[in-house]
């Protein structure tokens, strides 16, 4: 654990106790107030990220510290699904904000390092920053469908939003695209930077498990969910351990040595 005695760092910190705040306001009923302080959360998350960008004049998507910091803007996200889907749970995803950013506030180094030619591509931004957001996105279905496994009759108080299980699958049909997007961009820029589509590298197999994993849940709800929508939910769930795996396992394991060690 390292405590980041830093502009950006104090800025990480500010946003993290936002969050909190926000969720244990929204808890007590103070839901207006809670996304008020939502929001100051997320700026305080915008500054830290454009002050990254300033300090390493490049996109911040080099590694694991940048990542779970660009992560923590889930806060637009989390207003579409609400206005736009009528998808809730405002108050997990402050806690998704939370988790999210103490991996940046309190684990992975800040130390700025120079771009490697590979990254140096206009692929670089846009196939992280889906990848980014359809992770996000997948978090909060993954909360929606332990929601609906959890509770008695699988739906929210709140009679303007969704049942939780059709609450996952709106999200999911959300992520899904940009999941598929991301795939297809590295796979091109995999051919622009190192000769090929595909090079069977461990970040690369576990991207490709954890999209056959959502697709999976997506035939199985059209061919049967309306029968089971508990093993939908559970479905929901695997497939967002394979993103985690994807994210985490297979960047910090030493055994998943690969082009793609430098998110490490």
């Amino acid at each position: 654990m390292e405590i980041k005695a830093t502009v950006q760092g104090y800025l990480i910190y500010a946003a993290i106790a936002a969050h909190l705040l926000a969720f244990v306001v929204s808890v007590v009923g103070l839901k207006k107030s809670g996304r008020a302080i939502y929001a100051v959360g997320f700026t305080l998350v915008v500054i830290a990220f454009g002050y990254r960008w300033h300090h390493v004049q490049h996109v911040p998507l080099q590694n694991l510290f940048e990542v779970f910091l660009c992560m923590g803007m889930i806060f637009p996200l989390s207003v579409f699904c609400r206005r736009v889907l009528c998808v809730g749970a405002e108050a997990a995803d402050m806690i998704i904000g939370v988790i999210v950013l103490i991996p940046a506030g309190f684990f992975f180094s800040a130390e700025p390092r120079q771009l490697p030619p590979a990254l140096q591509s206009w692929l670089f931004a846009p196939h992280v920053f889906v990848y980014m957001f359809s992770y996000v996105l997948m978090a909060k279905a993954a909360v929606q469908a332990a929601a609906q496994l959890f509770t008695r009759n699988g739906k929210p108080s709140d009679f303007e939003l969704v049942a939780y299980e059709l609450g996952t699958y709106r999200v999911i049909c959300l992520g899904f695209p940009l999941l598929t997007l991301g795939l297809v961009l590295g796979s091109y820029w995999g051919k622009w930077a190192w000769g090929d589509f595909w090079d069977w590298d461990p970040k690369e197999l576990w991207s490709l498990v954890s999209w056959l994993g959502y697709l999976g849940y997506l035939h199985f709800r059209y061919m049967h969910g309306k029968k089971h929508p508990n093993v939908n939910s559970v479905l929901a769930i695997i497939a967002m351990v394979t993103i985690v795996i994807t994210l985490l396992w297979v960047n910090l394991a030493k055994i998943f040595a690969g082009l793609h060690s430098y998110a490490s």
